[in-house]
């Protein structure tokens, strides 16, 4: 009996980790590996984070930083440039994003068809421009879009109609960084509704069809509801890329005319390399952080809320 109680306290249960001078090997293994990862995050994002974060509580008073409280803040709250900037971003979320979805998922539905022949080909063509560089296709778009000699003008030419300022008038200016983006992004888009409408079960329309329901009916009533998550994201992360966007003003109208097309990440990046101001460039990227979050907020709340009645709608007709 005591040989068998030595033998089983001796036993290691599975559970227990070996010990080696008193430190468990699964940690010394696991922080083997998860070590570089961890510090490269630290450098490289945490510690980043946390001083951006500090430096938009300063002011730099002759190259020295000073603790500021909520001055950066205050003095944003009274730049109308930075509101200039939050109404371009405005316009393009109301206007922009809504045009982007509802193209995606009219391409996404004709992609789905069973008629359309060559899908993988046609899938690959309007997804490509979602991995052209930025850089790269914004300038294609600002030599299409010249003034003088520009090819869209040329093609406008041939119905008769006179060249259109597409860089140097406000509205226009706005209205070409519309088409940009929505040429990029919508064929992106496209793929992840596309990769939704498969999920549907053919069931569904079928009952539907048994049902008499027409095509719009269908849309509406099968393909909408089902499709609301897949919608619900690539809402949300279009709205953050349209809050980020960078390089596609930068590069076809440095922000103007007029700060028309100015956005609060350009801005950010004029304060903070042409007026050398990091620390109200820091509290800048803050507030685009706060919008970002509450924007996200709000529309997890709406579609989530949209969700919850149409599930209890359809547990009532099933009761029913």
């Amino acid at each position: 009996m005591a040989t068998a109680t030595a033998a089983q306290q001796r036993r290691r249960s599975p559970t227990e980790p070996a010990t080696k001078w008193g430190v468990p090997h699964f940690r010394i293994v696991h922080w083997a590996f998860a070590g570089p990862a961890a510090a490269l995050f630290v450098f490289f994002f945490a510690y980043p984070l946390g001083a951006s974060l500090y430096q938009s509580f300063t002011s730099d008073d002759g190259g020295v930083q000073t603790w500021a409280g909520l001055a950066q803040y205050r003095r944003m709250l009274h730049d109308p440039v930075f509101w200039k900037s939050l109404w371009n971003t405005g316009l393009l979320l109301v206007f922009q994003v809504p045009l982007m979805i509802g193209l995606a998922l009219v391409l996404a539905c004709v992609l789905n068809q069973s008629w359309l022949r060559f899908k993988g080909t046609w899938r690959i063509a309007f997804f490509l421009p979602s991995v052209t560089m930025l850089v790269a296709y914004a300038v294609v778009f600002r030599v299409l879009l010249k003034t003088d000699g520009g090819m869209v003008n040329q093609a406008l030419g041939w119905f008769g109609v006179s060249p259109v300022d597409w860089l140097n008038n406000p509205v226009w200016a706005r209205v070409a960084l519309i088409g940009t983006i929505t040429w990029r992004w919508t064929g992106y888009n496209a793929v992840i509704l596309l990769a939704g409408l498969q999920a549907i079960p053919k069931e569904q329309y079928e009952a539907a069809a048994i049902d008499g329901a027409g095509a719009v009916t269908t849309f509406r009533k099968i393909v909408i509801p089902q499709l609301r998550p897949v919608i619900l994201f690539c809402s949300i992360t279009s709205t953050i890329g349209t809050l980020q966007l960078f390089d596609e003003n930068f590069v076809l109208t440095k922000g103007g005319p007029d700060n028309a097309t100015m956005t609060p990440v350009l801005y950010l990046y004029k304060v903070g390399f042409d007026q050398m101001d990091f620390s109200y460039a820091s509290a800048i990227a803050w507030a685009v952080v706060l919008i970002i979050g509450v924007l996200s907020v709000l529309q997890f709340r709406f579609f989530g809320q949209s969700d919850r009645a149409a599930s209890t709608a359809r547990s009532e007709r099933r009761r029913g």
